[in-house]
């Protein structure tokens, strides 16, 4: 039996060496159709729910970069740029039915983009990202590195998906099933949004955002060893709070917190319906 591709990735990332070799660059090639055909991910959601990263796909991901070398390339006859040449544009054709308006939109190859999603000019998908089916990613939205986008999700215009490269082990941001998304949200750091939940316009996620839910009574944090997350079918809007000690209150402070006002329900469905006549 052949030696599978997770270790041929982990010998290479393991030689830290400067010198790689045209089988080498073979390997990594494989690895990178690998991520855009879908069959290996940077994340992956286990029987019980969580959420792990695949630390080798991760440093396959990185190793891409210390191979390739800077080049030249071209999108159609005027437009150039200058990256490593491990990391060409995704190759996409009639037959992957995505839907790519004109208008400057890129997806890295080490992207998985499934069939009927709709991309609106102009975005980007960095490589290492997962996007399942029927998803709509609007203008100016940034699905990052390794981010791991479920189906039917909604992201709005100049919504923000952060990628999470390094340290290999750490989550990156998972966004589940027919979650919508609004305009200029930014989720960040690993943060997992759950199925269904709703981000209001303008609502930022990070690592270190607690998340204060009037309807439980709950305040959500990132643990050591877990990541924010939102529950499903959560409606969060952009709040704040006043923030204490005598010259906060002296000064009218307050900080910036998300707030989960309701859950989900038939009306909140109605009012984040999926433009489906569009796809």
């Amino acid at each position: 039996m052949g030696t599978s591709l997770r270790d041929r990735i982990a010998a290479l990332a393991a030689e830290r060496s400067s010198g790689y070799t045209a089988a080498d660059r073979a390997v990594f090639a494989e690895f990178r159709s690998a991520l855009a055909r879908g069959d290996v991910r940077a994340a992956e959601r286990g029987p019980d729910g969580r959420w792990r990263a695949n630390a080798w796909v991760k440093q396959g991901i990185l190793l891409g970069f210390r191979i390739g070398a800077i080049t030249e390339m071209a999108d159609g006859p005027v437009l150039k740029f200058f990256d490593k040449d491990t990391y060409p544009l995704r190759p996409t054709t009639a037959a992957d039915q995505v839907r790519i308006v004109p208008g400057g939109s890129s997806i890295r190859d080490g992207a998985y983009v499934a069939p009927g999603v709709v991309c609106m000019p102009p975005m980007f998908v960095n490589v290492g990202a997962y996007v399942d089916e029927g998803t709509m990613i609007d203008s100016h939205a940034l699905v990052g590195s390794c981010a791991q986008i479920g189906k039917r999700v909604h992201l709005s215009a100049a919504a923000q998906i952060g990628g999470v490269l390094e340290p290999v082990g750490a989550l990156p941001v998972v966004i589940e099933d027919e979650v919508f998304v609004g305009g200029g949200c930014g989720v960040y750091e690993g943060t997992v949004v759950r199925e269904r939940a709703v981000l209001a316009p303008g609502t930022i996620l990070t690592g270190a955002t607690p998340v204060h839910d009037l309807v439980r009574g709950e305040i959500y944090r990132a643990a050591d060893d877990q990541p924010l997350e939102i529950p499903a079918g959560a409606v969060v809007v952009p709040g704040s709070r006043h923030v204490g000690g005598e010259r906060g209150k002296a000064w009218g402070l307050s900080l910036y917190a998300p707030v989960i006002v309701k859950y989900r329900d038939a009306g909140t469905a109605a009012a984040v319906q999926l433009e489906d006549y569009l796809r």
